[in-house]
C-alpha cells in the first residue's frame, strides 16, 4: 500500500528541489514514487502544479483523489471551508477522496504566496537512504499515512542540519 507524505516549504523552489533529490534516489532504486507532485504559488499568488507523470499514468483507484486534491489546490483550500452550499458540495467530494478538513486547514495556513508543497506517493523505500538523503532540506510534515514514529523521523530528518558532502 501507498504512503502519502505532504511536506510545505516556505521557499516556492524547494518543494521541485526536494522532488528532483527523491527522483534521483528513485533511479539508485531506494525509493519506488507511484507520483510526486509539487504545487508552487508564486510571490503573486499563482498557482503552477508540477506532476511527475502524465494523468493517465496514475493508478485508476487514486486518480479521484489526486484529482480532488489538485482542484483543491487550484480552487484555493479556503474554498473547502465556505459554509455556503458550493462549500459543502467541495467538502462532500474531498471527504469522499480521504481528503479530511483538518489537511486542508493546515494546507491553507501553510501554502502562502512563495511557497511550495510536495505531495508524494511511496510505493516502497529505502528509509535510511530517503531520510539521509532528505536530511536539512527543511520543510514542515503538514499529511502523512506514515506511522507517528516514522513522521517524526521524517520531519526531524527534514529539520536537521544539512548533511556534509
Amino acid at each position: 500500500m501507498s504512503k502519502l507524505v505532504v511536506i510545505a516549504y516556505d521557499d516556492q523552489f524547494r518543494a521541485e528541489e526536494v522532488r528532483t533529490k527523491l527522483r534521483k534516489l528513485q533511479q539508485d532504486h531506494l525509493v519506488d514514487l507511484a507520483e510526486a507532485l509539487v504545487a508552487v504559488k508564486d510571490d503573486q499568488g499563482e498557482v503552477t502544479l508540477l506532476q511527475m507523470y502524465k494523468p493517465a499514468a496514475v493508478v485508476e483507484g487514486r486518480k479521484g483523489f489526486w484529482n480532488t486534491l489538485v482542484g483543491a489546490i487550484v480552487m484555493d483550500p479556503v474554498l473547502a471551508m465556505a459554509s455556503d452550499a458550493r462549500g459543502g458540495a467541495i467538502r462532500g467530494a474531498l471527504a469522499g477522496a480521504g481528503v479530511d478538513e483538518d489537511f486542508l486547514k493546515d494546507l491553507a495556513a501553510t501554502f502562502k504566496n512563495g511557497s511550495s508543497v510536495l505531495f508524494v506517493l511511496v510505493r516502497q523505500a529505502n528509509p535510511d537512504k530517503v531520510l539521509e538523503a532528505l536530511q536539512g532540506t527543511g520543510g514542515k510534515v503538514i499529511e502523512t499515512t506514515l506511522s507517528h514514529q516514522d513522521e517524526a523521523k521524517l520531519q526531524a530528518a527534514l529539520s536537521a542540519a544539512p548533511a556534509v558532502g
